[in-house]
């Protein structure tokens, strides 16, 4: 399998060669995952389930998923534990770790001096790594649903539906304190898709509630023009270097008045 890693990267640039590498890794982590069972449990949302599900036009860093079944069946250090092994086996240095003290967990695969074997780096320590998080008291009210994949590896993948995903999407731009970049390039993906359907209102007030008690529901009619408040008064220059390292060559960072547009329409 690192054979099939050297060829995927092997006539890329070095910052092109780190987004294919990274994202090699978390297909075989989700596959991983799967072999392991966690794939009941857990659903996949996020950036990095766009770009698995959906191409999204970026390339994307965490793997975030949501404990969606029994809490009985959730078993994250056994899951990493074999993930680890199974990259030792094939020839990387590989190890895990687990921070579960709260209601999201944060694991970490670490794949030491992986950059510079493949010569994407100069330094011979440095790792890569993939962070893995779990909401394991996610808000009520988001839809699951499973569909097979090809990227890189074959993978049958539970994840949020696409009006759970836009609400999961939402939530982020209103309510995280340092808004990024990549969260708007995703709201106006989005947003441009006329056949995407509008948001799960139930999981998003769910969450907007759960975040601050005290927050007003959305609506139809709301949400949008709350969505663009929030959009009007962001600092453009730090959206665009939050998303320009991920983007696909040929794409480019919207500009705001586009994304005001898209929120303005009711298409």
């Amino acid at each position: 399998m690192k054979e099939h890693l050297r060829e995927l990267i092997r006539d890329l640039d070095p910052h092109a060669g780190r987004n294919a590498m990274r994202e090699y890794v978390q297909a075989r982590i989700l596959e991983g995952l799967q072999r392991a069972g966690a794939m009941s449990p857990l659903a996949f949302q996020g950036g990095t389930a766009l770009r698995f599900l959906y191409r999204l036009p970026r390339y994307s860093e965490d793997l975030d998923f949501a404990l969606e079944g029994p809490r009985e069946s959730y078993d994250p250090r056994r899951w990493l534990a074999s993930i680890a092994a199974q990259f030792r086996r094939e020839g990387y240095d590989a190890t895990a770790s687990l921070r579960d003290a709260g209601t999201v967990d944060a694991a970490w695969l670490r794949l030491e001096g992986l950059p510079h074997e493949f010569g994407l780096s100069s330094h011979r320590d440095e790792t890569l790594r993939i962070k893995l998080e779990v909401d394991t008291r996610p808000p009520a009210g988001a839809v699951t649903q499973t569909r097979l994949v090809r990227r890189h590896v074959s993978l049958r993948i539970h994840h949020h539906d696409r009006a759970s995903l836009l609400a999961g999407k939402l939530h982020a731009v209103l309510h995280r304190p340092w808004l990024k970049g990549r969260d708007i390039y995703d709201l106006a993906w989005y947003l441009s898709d006329p056949a995407w359907p509008p948001p799960n209102l139930d999981l998003l007030n769910a969450a907007r509630r759960q975040t601050d008690p005290a927050a007003q529901a959305l609506t139809d009619d709301t949400w949008r023009p709350a969505v663009a408040a929030r959009v009007a008064g962001v600092e453009w220059k730090a959206v665009d270097a939050d998303i320009r390292p991920f983007l696909e060559s040929g794409n480019e960072v919207p500009a705001r008045a586009d994304v005001l547009d898209l929120l303005s329409s009711r298409r």
